[in-house]
């Protein structure tokens, strides 16, 4: 039977949450080190996947990665079904300006900075985060792949266009060139600091101390130009993912770190494009299929990579354990991701 499990998560995964934030490092600011935000993303997980909102456009689903075989957290990836909606969500768009005078026989483009508010009702995923040791073996895959088979279990939950925010270029020690480079100077406070304010307040400081014009590139710091559009390198393989979902980079970045911003049609998502649903049968198969298995409920939603093997076309031989720990058992549907080999 395959390793690892993704489920919902519990209140009871606060501690392992925490392990998760501390581990993940400066920058990642979905997880940042503050008990009170954490508790406030378990809660707020729970009011989504359990049905008790009245505002499904408000969800926040938070999916913990569980090692099957030592019960152990692995990692996390979650869905928020509406940015922009209960807060402004801002990001700079790379304007090109086109530069002219007949007078003085010149011409060229700059690129130039404007901040909008455009992604209002884009449905966000992002939080993809795994312990090092988890690391490979299709566990990352697995982490980003279950955000849309979850939204295919209750489709008018969640936007027509997918967003994520990945990571910007942040060095071991928390410096963060884009940061110190433009936003320092306006809004007077370390990278955390800001950060922290993100995701606690309704971000009326940005619109206050964010500068209202157009700002041009090149009259920044190398190291502040170099940083724009750029992630991570811990976030290179999740950018190599959501490309190969069909998300695209389209110009938007980050106002703190400058981080890339990629979106896609939900319809056109890969995952979501070649995925159906399936009968499932407990027996022992041959290994021939490969790929993901998700249950189509969202209160019980679970989602773990797929041995299995071909009955007919309306069925597919899964690891009678397999179907134990998802909650499935003979007879039951599920939605199934195929690999081509």
């Amino acid at each position: 039977m395959t390793r690892y499990i993704m489920r919902p998560s519990r209140l009871d995964d606060f501690g392992a949450l925490m392990e998760l934030a501390e581990s993940s490092g400066t920058g990642f600011t979905s997880l940042p080190v503050s008990e009170e935000i954490m508790r406030d993303k378990l809660e707020k997980s729970d009011e989504a996947f359990s049905g008790r909102l009245k505002n499904p456009e408000y969800g926040k689903y938070l999916l913990m990665m569980e090692d099957t075989h030592s019960g152990e957290v692995a990692g996390c990836s979650a869905v928020k079904c509406g940015v922009g909606i209960d807060a402004p969500f801002f990001n700079y768009r790379i304007i090109t300006v086109a530069q002219a005078s007949l007078a003085a026989d010149r011409r060229y483009d700059m690129d130039a900075l404007i901040l909008t508010n455009e992604f209002v009702g884009y449905t966000e995923v992002g939080t993809l985060f795994l312990k090092e040791a988890h690391r490979g073996g299709g566990a990352g895959r697995l982490a980003a792949q279950s955000r849309y088979l979850l939204m295919e279990t209750a489709p008018d939950r969640f936007g027509d266009r997918i967003l994520s925010e990945l990571r910007g270029v942040t060095d071991r020690t928390g410096n963060t060139p884009f940061w110190n480079c433009l936003g320092a100077h306006f809004f007077r406070m370390t990278f955390p600091e800001a950060d922290y304010m993100s995701a606690t307040t309704d971000n009326q400081f940005i619109l206050d101390l964010m500068p209202k014009y157009p700002i041009y590139i090149d009259l920044l710091p190398a190291e502040g130009r170099a940083a724009i559009g750029r992630c991570h390198n811990e976030g290179v393989g999740a950018l190599k993912l959501l490309e190969w979902e069909g998300f695209r980079f389209e110009r938007t970045v980050d106002i703190f770190d400058g981080g890339p911003m990629v979106a896609a049609e939900r319809k056109n998502i890969r995952t979501i494009r070649e995925s159906r649903i399936v009968r499932v049968e407990a027996g022992h198969p041959d290994g021939s299929v490969e790929g993901l298995i998700a249950t189509l409920e969202t209160r019980t939603f679970a989602a773990m990579q797929l041995v299995g093997e071909v009955k007919d076309d309306e069925t597919i031989i899964v690891d009678a354990n397999q179907l134990k720990v998802m909650g499935l058992k003979s007879g039951d549907q599920a939605c199934i991701w195929k690999r081509t080999k």
